[in-house]
């Protein structure tokens, strides 16, 4: 990728490039927590998008996206956003830049990626943190620290991409590191990092391929389902909440806003065994906390799917470690905790099984934890 990216570069212009990358991401655990005010386990894996980029002495950005095959070019004020989608991430970062007052001029990028679409590994957050590295790393010295880069992505999705995502995605893709998980605490935005490099077992995400369309808003109706237990239990949110506080009121709620709070309850609590287990190098733990989520998710929270539980059934039948639905549900992946040599066999029997009761066989994607935005 990286030769085809500087050849294709060298092709459209006559500037010298550097090369950029920064990573998708995956979350252990901790699902549906950030917007309660809890923790989430995200780390940056081996699956990147890169772009080579240098200034080319003007006030226009041209660029070049290989995997789509388009060429867009704008300049840096408000009213030069470009038309293409795609280019609005670019034109974002480089507009939130602006607007804390870093520097950023003309440049010239091609850029391409082998982070999945849709598959829910943030590949929109690893264009942006790309980006917003690369520019801070050419224009700005490396002024604007990592935490900031993560907020400037952030902030191109709410102004100039139309969504509302919390902050997860673009910190895990800035402040990723080789073989280390990241713990982020989303009320006080305090981070630690705990070591994943086990020898015997992999993560591997399994791709449903199949995404429902919800008539309602589910991820809505979820936090409305949080915020009026937390409003009840007179706390800004639920992460100060005890399963012990939810029982006390449960005859003054819903059933359904009951279930929805014992899960995200529970699931802080997972988290934090997690941390414990991963310091104690103790997969097993890790993988029956994977396990108790994903029947969390199914059965209290209700984001789940029947494809997406079939895969975790299929992992407890093969005695794969730990299984869950990763992201907001109703499709998209599994992630999967496994023993190496397990994986092969497993993959054999996915295929099979689900095909035959949906007629078309999930993508695997093998992760590695590894660094996120860095100069290549």
């Amino acid at each position: 990728m990286k030769e085809k990216i500087l050849e294709e570069f060298r092709r459209r212009f006559d500037t010298s490039p550097e090369l950029y990358a920064s990573s998708g991401r995956i979350n252990l655990i901790g699902e549906h927590t950030d917007y309660n005010e809890g923790y989430v386990f995200p780390g940056a894996i081996d699956k990147v998008i890169m772009a080579a980029i240098a200034p080319n002495g003007s006030d226009m950005v041209r660029v070049y996206s290989m995997d789509i095959g388009e060429y867009a070019e704008f300049g840096l004020r408000e009213e030069d956003a470009p038309e293409q989608s795609w280019a609005r991430y670019i034109f974002g970062v480089c507009r939130e830049i602006l607007k804390r007052g870093g520097e950023v001029k003309g440049f010239d990028a091609v850029f391409a990626g082998n982070v999945p679409l849709g598959a829910g590994l943030s590949s929109s957050a690893a264009l942006e943190s790309c980006f917003a590295f690369a520019l801070d790393d050419m224009f700005n010295c490396n002024r604007i620290g990592k935490l900031t880069l993560a907020r400037i992505g952030q902030s191109t999705e709410h102004n100039y991409c139309g969504v509302k995502c919390g902050i997860m995605d673009q910190f895990a893709s800035i402040m990723g590191k080789k073989g280390k998980l990241i713990r982020l605490d989303c009320r006080s935005m305090d981070y630690e990092y705990f070591p994943f490099a086990p020898e015997e077992y992999e993560l591997l995400l399994v791709d449903s391929k199949v995404k429902h369309e919800l008539a309602d808003s589910p991820y809505n109706k979820r936090r409305e389902s949080c915020e009026r237990v937390a409003n009840k239990l007179g706390l800004p949110s639920l992460r100060e909440a005890t399963k012990e506080m939810l029982d006390r009121i449960r005859d003054d709620i819903s059933a359904e806003d009951y279930s929805r709070a014992k899960f995200v309850i529970e699931e802080k609590e997972r988290v934090l065994a997690v941390s414990d287990a991963l310091l104690a190098r103790d997969y097993e733990t890790v993988g029956r906390k994977m396990y108790e989520t994903h029947d969390g998710l199914s059965k209290d929270y209700e984001v789940s799917c029947e494809e997406l539980d079939f895969l975790n059934d299929l992992a407890r039948e093969n005695r794969v470690t730990g299984s869950r639905i990763m992201g907001g549900g109703f499709g998209g992946c599994t992630i999967n905790l496994i023993k190496k040599d397990q994986t092969e066999a497993f993959i054999a029997k996915v295929k099979e099984k689900f095909a035959e009761r949906y007629g078309h066989e999930p993508a695997f994607y093998p992760v590695v934890i590894s660094d996120g935005a860095r100069r290549v």
